[in-house]
């Protein structure tokens, strides 16, 4: 279990802290929705969420196979609905810098799209996926 704290600090504005690190990070509200948009919202932090949690994944694959992805990066594009506000589509594209031929049986975009954040993803939310492999 990871325990993760968060305080109000008015104006819109919260800091998270990891229990285990300690390492903080702060949200504001987007600039749609009454915030400044200093910072991350809490909405972006599942899209970083995601994007973060497929290049992981990946990586442990990457790993079990013997192959190098340094350098692979991700794109996460999140858009809202409107009113009641929720996250409607999380468009993502991944680059990976090594030919398609590298992946066997395609272990790595297998690995990016069971991710658990993408599992954990209600069903109404929009989740394409495109992989951009080194030609």
């Amino acid at each position: 279990m990871v325990k993760i704290s968060t305080v109000y600090e008015g104006d819109l504005h919260t800091v998270a802290t990891h229990g285990p690190s300690g390492k903080t990070l702060a949200t504001d509200a987007p600039v749609d929705n009454q915030g400044r948009g200093e910072t991350f919202s809490p909405t972006d932090l599942l899209a970083a969420a995601l994007g973060a949690c497929m290049l992981t994944i990946m990586g442990m694959t990457a790993r079990r196979l013997g192959i190098d992805i340094k350098g692979a990066r991700v794109e996460v594009s999140k858009e809202m609905t409107p009113p009641p506000r929720r996250i409607g589509k999380l468009a993502t594209e991944i680059w990976i810098p090594l030919p398609r031929s590298a992946d066997p049986q395609g272990q790595l975009e297998h690995a990016a799209l069971t991710c658990p954040v993408h599992r954990s993803l209600l069903a109404e939310i929009e989740k394409p996926v495109v992989f951009h492999w080194q030609e």
